[in-house]
């Protein structure tokens, strides 16, 4: 008997160009414009060998895509995956672009990474693999050119290593100018106070404003998180202090529920020593995987990785609002079901921006040569974040559309206008 094959998953580079066009649509974008926009600017792929701690010597792939430039130096973080290409950072480095846009900072977007699972290797033997990847991208980075920043698996250690290693090529006259070539780094080799909680917090804001909106709190408010490393516990801890219930947590290892509610402090304890693993935590029990997205909840919050709401699960989901702290959780398909079914979407590019936020301070800040205490970079993050959620909610409420065409309307005509005004060279 022959049945029907299941429609292929989309990438996320189909995913993104999608709904870039969509919103070219509706706004009516300058054609040509358009045109430049639908492309990346530049496609960087480097191969590196790199000396194990056996001995031998592994060949390791490393990606960098330059999506836009247009406003300011491009912009975007590096992850450590098995699953990253170069279709990944395309579709990833587009989204920077809308991101740094629609945050008004003075950015494009660009993405990148290499194709390897960092849990498989030491951590002196991802210290010359970061060192290495750095010296082959070269020129191709640098702190008025393209700012890397921390992604999936990566963390402040490994920009302490990229610009250990990029400030070590200047001249010992040149070195300390360039500090800012990364941000994300530890707080003692040029970093920022709050730069780590910076995303988690941003994807708190905008869900407290909307609430605020419909005159609600987050008290009593229960919720879901999909992956528990930076983005997923810092959102936690700021939503415990607000007095919501986190309800379950998924990651790449274990689906763990407690109806009771998970202590936020007890589950980041537990999974410090295990690499972030929330396996075997023992303040809440198992579930099955597939029944995550499913849960009776008030809200979720995908903070891993792409393509994790699609039209196989989105039927199942019973909560009302999805806040995206990953980039690009829900694809296509699975955003048109959910839109239909009354559920809010509070896209990527509005709720994460929080990181690239706390990324533009540190950048600054390193620029300046000045210090901020946490209380004032705080401060000014919040300050940023709100002004950028209301800009979107207004066209929301104006146009009467859903929040990723108004966040996109936003972000794409800032661009617009920059190309409009400056004229295409030569």
């Amino acid at each position: 008997m022959i049945t029907a094959k299941e429609p292929a998953k989309k990438s996320m580079y189909e995913n993104v160009m999608e709904q870039f066009n969509k919103t070219a649509d509706v706004m009516n974008l300058n054609p040509d414009i358009r045109k430049i926009l639908s492309i990346t600017n530049n496609e960087i792929l480097v191969h590196f060998p790199v000396k194990m701690d056996n001995g031998q010597v592994e060949v390791f792939t490393g990606y960098r895509v330059q999506h836009n430039n247009a406003l300011g130096p491009y912009k975007g973080g590096l992850r450590f995956h098995p699953t990253m290409d170069g279709d990944d950072a395309k579709a990833l480095a587009m989204w920077m672009t809308w991101k740094t846009s629609l945050a008004g900072l003075p950015y494009g977007g660009a993405k990148g990474g290499i194709q390897i699972n960092p849990r498989d290797y030491s951590l002196s033997e991802l210290e010359r693999i970061t060192r290495r990847f750095t010296f082959a991208l070269g020129d191709n980075i640098g702190p008025e050119l393209d700012i890397p920043a921390p992604d999936v698996n990566t963390n402040e250690q490994t920009m302490a290593w990229i610009a250990d290693t990029y400030m070590s090529t200047k001249s010992p006259a040149e070195r300390s100018n360039n500090k800012h070539v990364v941000t994300g780094k530890p707080v003692g080799s040029g970093g920022l106070e709050g730069r780590d909680r910076a995303t988690g917090f941003g994807v708190y804001l905008t869900l407290k404003l909307f609430f605020e909106n419909k005159n609600e709190t987050l008290a009593g408010k229960k919720y879901i998180v999909q992956g528990f490393g930076n983005v997923g516990y810092w959102v936690s801890y700021f939503m415990e202090k607000d007095g919501a219930k986190l309800l379950a947590v998924q990651d790449a290892h274990a689906t763990i529920i407690n109806e009771n509610g998970i202590s936020v402090n007890d589950l980041f304890e537990h999974s410090k020593p295990r690499k972030g693993s929330i396996q075997g935590f023992a303040g809440a029990k198992e579930m099955e995987p597939k029944d995550f997205f499913a849960l009776d909840c008030d809200f979720i919050i995908p903070a891993a990785l792409g393509n994790q709401i699609t039209a196989a699960n989105a039927y199942d989901i019973k909560a009302k609002v999805v806040a995206e702290g990953a980039n690009g959780p829900t694809d296509n398909e699975g955003e048109r079901i959910l839109l239909e079914r009354g559920v809010t979407i509070i896209p990527d590019i509005l709720c994460n921006s929080g990181g690239v936020i706390g990324s533009y301070f540190e950048w600054l800040q390193n620029r300046n040569g000045e210090l901020w205490p946490l209380d004032e970079v705080m401060a000014k993050i919040e300050k940023k974040l709100t002004e950028n959620y209301k800009k979107v909610q207004n066209i929301v409420n104006e146009k009467q559309l859903d929040w990723r065409t108004a966040a996109y309307i936003l972000a794409i005509s800032r661009i617009e206008t920059a190309y409009i005004q400056r004229g295409i060279f030569p």
